[in-house]
């Protein structure tokens, strides 16, 4: 009887699955024909976040030389590595391009037919152009994946989610606001992929709030200005006269720092040096488990000052006071952070050549302005300052410490859940929008069309409106008449409005004190709350415990998530070979 795997998504992650089953099954698959169900209301390839049909207007957030969907001999997997092109290699793109999300679309719908052209002979793709409603089915037994709009389930002996980012309920303050502009006539966009949200209540020059400063605002800022008409000639803002005023404010109160404009060269860091599977082991053996700002953030920032200084010292010797020989003996030995910094101190003189993680990561902590025109003209600055340094490679530290954040990710995705601070501090420093982003939002501030609020941006709502205020321009506050909310929905399962992970969570699926789906880092099969794997379900993506850094992977880094498709695909193509019944009895 032929076997059937279901896979839940068919965006990128579904098809790296199905690109790893492809590579596997030749030596792992000598089963009966096997039916494989792509089940995803949007195309395959593209999914629902990437699919071609969206503004033309909106990047994507990585240059096309750094995507790739295909392995490489530095991906630590049992499979084989299938190598392929990136996307500026398939598209005859300038690499440092970025390109639009309809082209990344094509890509990956490319890179879907391919692997489907890669399976035997005797495994055969369905595409159900459905949203999947629950699964069901008893832990020894097939199971049921039930389509919307289907009257009869999908039989699947084994079932893969890869559903990715998803939407989610509100939260009590969300609901509270949500309820105030219901009740008031205004208007509030709580968290959600900006290009499917419905921005025309949002009126030609009426102040609106915006709660978030990362790329969920860059597309915001995109589709309500050049979306609307507007152009911009050089470095202005020519108006069309349909854009509202943007005040925009974060818990930074500053944007993602640019991504950098320079190529590497020469040697890259020794990496891991302080935090590689040696370190990752003792953490995971300690019986009381681990914090991670007392027992792991020491090490991330250890990892992070060497990859920083052993750049600094060996392309720009003439800023330092110390050979790199005996600075590094030294950094090894120190002890503390204290000790550390006085050893920096001694041996970069420059300020601005040392490493401050704190000071990156709260820039405006302490700082204030005496008006709301002084804060413009202050975050410009910055904003400029950023853009200068991250396009010149006098700065090329700052390139070795988005290689540390790399190899950082790798391993901590490998400790589980370790909350939401890290995985926000690493897209603040690693996955800020292309530098052109940033200059145009300095053209929209000059031309009045976007307002910079300041850093732990509060909103109330009161009086009828919405008002905003922040401690970094004292008195200052703003009313609107609208508020959105622009950021992702938190990967949370107990909030999902998918009713397949509400439903998992309510028959017992573990989650994580964050909320996140619990996984076997092994293989990604779903745990239940006394940790056993379930023998039949597995899960991948930003849902769960295992969730990997952005959607997709620069080439030659080893990406974790190419570790976990194969992993998970090696597992399933296993049992599903005449070896299931066996090893489910076990």
């Amino acid at each position: 009887m032929r076997r059937q795997l279901v896979i839940v998504g068919a965006g990128p992650r579904g098809t790296g699955i199905l690109e790893r089953l492809a590579a596997n099954a030749p030596e792992l698959y000598a089963g009966p024909g096997l039916d494989i169900h792509l089940v995803d209301p949007h195309p395959p390839g593209g999914g629902r976040i990437w699919r071609q049909a969206q503004s033309p207007l909106l990047w994507m957030n990585s240059q096309a030389e750094d995507v790739t969907m295909f392995t490489d001999d530095t991906v630590t997997m049992a499979g084989p590595v299938r190598e392929g092109p990136t996307l500026h290699e398939w598209a005859g793109l300038d690499g440092r391009t970025f390109p639009d999300r309809q082209l990344q679309g094509r890509y990956l719908r490319w890179v879907y037919d391919r692997a489907l052209a890669d399976l035997p002979p005797n495994v055969t793709v369905h595409h159900h152009p459905h949203r999947a409603l629950r699964v069901r089915g008893p832990r020894d037994g097939r199971q049921q994946v039930w389509l919307e709009g289907r009257p009869r389930p999908l039989p699947a002996d084994l079932v893969i989610l890869a559903v990715g980012h998803q939407d989610a309920e509100l939260d009590p303050e969300q609901s509270e606001l949500s309820a105030y502009a219901r009740e008031h006539g205004l208007v509030h966009l709580p968290p959600d992929f900006t290009a499917d949200s419905d921005l025309s209540a949002l009126e030609p020059g009426a102040p609106v709030l915006v709660r978030g400063f990362g790329l969920a605002f860059v597309d915001l800022m995109v589709l309500l200005t050049e979306g609307r008409g507007g152009r911009y000639e050089g470095d202005t803002y020519v108006p069309s006269g349909r854009e509202p005023v943007l005040y925009v404010g974060s818990r930074r109160g500053v944007p993602y720092h640019s991504k950098i404009g320079y190529d590497w060269t020469g040697d890259r860091p020794p990496l891991p040096r302080f935090l590689g599977p040696a370190e990752v082991a003792e953490l995971l053996a300690r019986p009381a488990g681990f914090d991670f700002r007392r027992d792991v953030w020491p090490l991330v920032e250890k990892e992070l000052g060497f990859a920083h200084y052993h750049r600094l010292f060996t392309a720009h010797p003439g800023r330092t006071a110390m050979a790199w020989t005996d600075f590094e003996e030294k950094y090894a030995a120190a002890g503390d952070a204290a000790d550390t910094q006085a050893l920096v101190a001694a041996a970069v003189p420059d300020p601005a050549d040392r490493l401050d993680l704190g000071a990156l990561d709260h820039p405006l902590e302490g700082v204030r302005y005496a008006s709301h025109d002084d804060f413009q003209e202050g975050l410009r600055a910055y904003v400029e300052a950023d853009l200068r340094r991250r396009h010149d490679p006098a700065y090329s530290a700052d390139l070795a410490v988005f290689l540390g954040l790399l190899s950082v990710y790798g391993q901590l995705v490998r400790l589980g859940d370790i909350g939401s601070w890290w995985h926000g501090f690493f897209s603040y420093l690693a996955s800020g929008p292309p530098g052109p982003r940033l200059r145009q939002m300095l053209a929209l501030s000059r031309a009045g069309l976007l307002r910079f609020v300041g850093a732990g941006m509060a909103v109330t709502a009161e009086d009828g409106v919405f008002r905003a205020t922040s401690p970094t321009v004292p008195g200052f506050s703003v009313e609107a008449r609208a508020l959105v909310e622009a950021r992702l929905p938190e990967p949370t399962i107990g909030r999902a409005r998918d009713s397949l992970l509400r439903e998992l969570h309510a028959e017992g699926a573990a989650e994580t004190p964050e909320g996140l789906l619990r996984v076997d880092p092994g293989d990604g099969r779903i745990l239940d709350r006394a940790g056993r794997p379930h023998p039949r379900r597995f899960a991948l993506g930003p849902y769960t415990d295992a969730r990997t850094p952005g959607a997709f992977t620069r080439p030659r880094t080893g990406g974790p998530a190419f570790r976990q498709n194969d992993a998970t695909a090696r597992a399933v193509l296993a049992l599903l070979s005449g070896s299931l019944e066996k090893e489910l009895a076990r």
